[in-house]
């Protein structure tokens, strides 16, 4: 039929064709308008559903077999269109051209646009139909409950959450607020869009996620006004009192340190950060049980620290936001009301969030599972450390690292100190009052070389001290601050001058007469001690034997640390000494009192460790916030990247290896062996250098161990926080299996760990020499 002319017998059969067909197009439209009018439930009605006549017509087009009529109906279509297709390019061939011309210009006066333009046009929507109509169907499902929980292995956990959805889902006021309402079908939308624990459902409207546009970049200016810092604050804490008022009375050294950062950093693009500071210790939730102590000699230490944070990273020009009460906690973090089983949907609205120990705690609750996606970019802010072993939740559960503080799985370096005692972690720190020319001149007048002040605001420091201040009574007047209400403390001897609490000024003005400034071995590493040493004092203090840790002394049970603390301040031990910090063992009298002796004719100025001067603090914290990236780091593999230093045993990174991305620079990186039984914090400070974890997954390769000419008889991979490292005795050798494991604490009597070190700048032990 195809090649050949059709005879004239057919025309009146194509005829009787057409005829057919309007007809049936007719007939299409008409059950089309019916079917979507019975499908969409009567809603075109003004009688309930079950008074219109389409009542039984929607009851067997409402289930599956309808679809299949809408299919065939489509296909039927198809098939007319193709045969008219063919039909209609037989009239340029056939003798009989002008019968058909006749017949085509009568259906044009039918169908002016063109009978084959009209049918392809109603295939085409029949066949738009019928996916639309099948949505609609299968909609009317999800609105009814019968939705087939699935069972992809992409997504595991599906049932079990399904399940769980089922008994729980009333458990949050926030799953009502995402939609849920008790049927399988809004359990599966939220496990799908809101948590991603089942796969995207098929019938739902994928329209492709809204894109945050993501935050215009713009520059970050110092600032010197600490005004609207003050109003950020508030107030009805006296904590928060007590921070604004060391925030106006460090102001001017504030300013005075930015401008010359300022000028030292002209040439860099420092970019405006959006930081939310949570206090959580701060907060009714927690127990605030700082505040009401601020008067009554409590520890005032982190209070000291935060105050520095805020003020240091107003001054350094970032868009800041304050958080002391969830209620504020959860309006900057928009999260969905109800108890904070639910994530957040919308971008996290900061790139850094400062907090605590308790404000992570509190965020895990009120964040969901959002808080695993937005880890990186929290900074806890943690006092004494937390080494890697006790921050891996799995590795600390069983090996028996467990504590009630860390287990966060975060990097480690996202853990900032109050002091640089673990390299494992950020040293934050905090600043000591620095004094001008004119205050130095008055305190080497002034100072009185027999008057001595004790480090204890408590009467329960003093307890059983009374032999070795009956020593140093001898030599020196002794002055105490220590808090009490209506009548002396009787823990302090009647010898002693107690001044009571003092407010913080009064408190210097003291320091800078003292000569001495000694401590009872009680508090640990607090901010007091240098803010003595800076004022003109040398202070004295316990050494501890054996050392004070997590296994030994119950302080330190339930830390996140395994750090054995040599004395009550170990940072003015080891980075400051003497003749500015002597310490002796207060057991041992004869010493002491040659310690006493000692002191009297020593002569000391004012001295302040850089890395705690406003300048020191504001350069430290930038340089973390311009450069660190504390998201889990991948392995490294490159080619044979190192070399031996001439005169050394230390291998550094080849200079005709690319240096791939990294901070601190890899031109710091010095690669060491520890002894047996020696951590990397040891090994890397016998050698003059510091510890960095950041360099781990560099060295954590095969060629490491032949650069240091280590003879392996196989090299394997393990969960291990002494890895990597080497065992001569065995010829074993090891390679760190999890990059949050990475650790330069820890110790084990077989192996030499491989150490990675770095130099570091005078005064700022965080940076190395190009770390700026």
């Amino acid at each position: 039929i195809l090649t050949v002319d059709p005879p004239s017998s057919l025309l009146p059969c194509l005829n009787s064709l057409v005829f057919l067909l309007l007809i049936f197009v007719a007939g299409i439209g008409f059950f089309s308008l019916c079917f979507l009018m019975t499908s969409l439930g009567g809603q075109f009605s003004a009688k309930r559903p079950g008074d219109t006549p389409f009542t039984m017509r929607a009851e067997v087009l409402g289930g599956p077999e309808s679809r299949g009529v809408l299919r065939k109906i489509s296909d039927m279509l198809e098939v007319i269109m193709k045969r008219m297709d063919t039909l209609s390019k037989l009239g340029n061939t056939t003798t009989d051209s002008h019968r058909l011309d006749e017949l085509s210009s009568a259906l044009d006066r039918i169908q002016p646009i063109g009978l084959v333009e009209r049918i392809q046009a109603i295939a085409q929507n029949m066949s738009d139909m019928a996916v639309k109509v099948e949505q609609i169907l299968q909609l009317k499902d999800g609105a009814t409950g019968q939705c087939e929980v699935p069972k992809d292995p992409h997504y595991p956990d599906c049932p079990s959450k399904v399940d769980w959805m089922r008994a729980r889902w009333t458990s949050d006021p926030c799953y009502a607020f995402y939609g849920v309402d008790g049927s399988d079908c809004s359990f599966l939308i939220y496990l799908s869009e809101v948590e991603w624990f089942c796969p995207p459902l098929t019938w739902r409207n994928q329209t492709t996620t809204p894109t945050h546009k993501p935050f215009p970049k713009r520059q970050a200016a110092f600032r010197s006004d600490i005004g609207a810092l003050l109003e950020q604050v508030g107030t009805g804490k006296e904590s928060l009192s007590f921070m604004k008022r060391r925030m106006r009375r460090l102001a001017a050294q504030w300013a005075s340190a930015s401008r010359r950062l300022d000028d030292r950093l002209r040439s860099q693009w420092r970019e405006q950060k959006r930081i939310l500071v949570h206090v959580g210790f701060l907060t009714e939730e927690s127990g605030d049980v700082f505040s009401p102590k601020v008067l009554k000699g409590g520890p005032l230490g982190e209070m000291v620290q935060w105050a520095d944070i805020l003020t240091a990273l107003h001054i350094l020009g970032h868009n800041l936001k304050i958080s002391v009460s969830l209620k504020e906690l959860q309006g900057f973090l928009g999260v969905p009301p109800g108890r904070g089983s639910c994530p957040l949907t919308g971008p996290l609205p900061f790139d850094l969030i400062y907090t605590d120990y308790h404000g992570l705690q509190q965020m895990r609750q009120h964040m969901g599972l959002s808080l695993r996606k937005h880890k990186c970019h929290i900074r806890v802010i943690d006092t004494f450390g937390t080494e890697p072993a006790y921050n891996h939740e799995d590795y600390a559960t069983l090996h028996g690292y467990r504590t009630n503080w860390g287990y966060w799985n975060l990097n480690c370096r996202q853990y900032m100190t109050m002091f640089p005692h673990t390299p494992d972690n950020s040293f934050m720190g905090f600043v000591a009052e620095e004094l001008n020319d004119t205050e130095r001149l008055s305190i080497q007048r002034n100072k009185v070389d027999s008057m001595a002040v004790v480090y204890g605001k408590e009467a329960s420091m003093w307890k059983g001290k009374e032999r070795f201040l009956a020593i140093l009574h001898r030599y020196m007047d002794i002055h105490g601050t220590v808090y009490y209400e209506t009548q002396r403390p009787p823990e302090v001897p009647a010898f002693v001058k107690n001044h009571g609490l003092l407010p913080q000024q009064e408190l210097q003005q003291l320091l800078r007469k003292a000569k001495l400034f000694i401590g009872f071995g009680f508090p640990y590493e607090g901010p007091a001690p240098l803010e003595a040493i800076a004022n003109g004092c040398i202070f004295l203090q316990p050494k501890f034997k054996p050392s004070h840790s997590s296994l030994n002394h119950e302080f330190f049970r339930g830390k996140p640390t395994s750090r054995q603390v040599s004395s009550q301040h170990p940072y003015a031990e080891q980075y400051i000494g003497r003749p500015h910090v002597i310490t002796v063992d207060f057991n041992n009298s004869q010493e002491f009192e040659s310690a006493i002796r000692d002191i009297m004719r020593t002569k000391v100025e004012p001295y302040l460790p850089y890395e705690y001067t406003c300048e020191g603090m504001l350069e430290r914290v930038h340089a973390y916030i311009q450069n660190q990236v504390d998201c889990p780091p991948g392995m490294y593999d490159p080619p044979s990247p190192f070399v031996l230093l001439p005169n050394s045993s230390a291998l550094a990174w080849a200079s005709n290896i690319s240096n791939p991305p990294s901070w601190p620079p890899l031109s710091a990186l010095r690669l060491l062996a520890s002894l047996e039984g020696q951590s990397c914090i040891d090994a890397c400070q016998s050698a003059g250098l510091i510890c960095e974890p950041a360099f781990y997954r560099f060295i954590n390769i095969k060629e490491a161990f032949s650069g240091l000419e280590v003879q392996c008889e196989g090299v394997e991979a393990e969960i291990n926080h002494i890895f990597p490292a080497f065992s001569v005795e065995s010829s074993e050798c090891g390679l760190q299996k999890d990059p949050l494991l990475f650790s330069c604490a820890g110790a084990n009597t077989k192996y030499h760990r491989l150490c990675p070190c770095r130099d570091y700048r005078k005064g700022q032990v965080a940076l190395c020499r190009d770390c700026l």
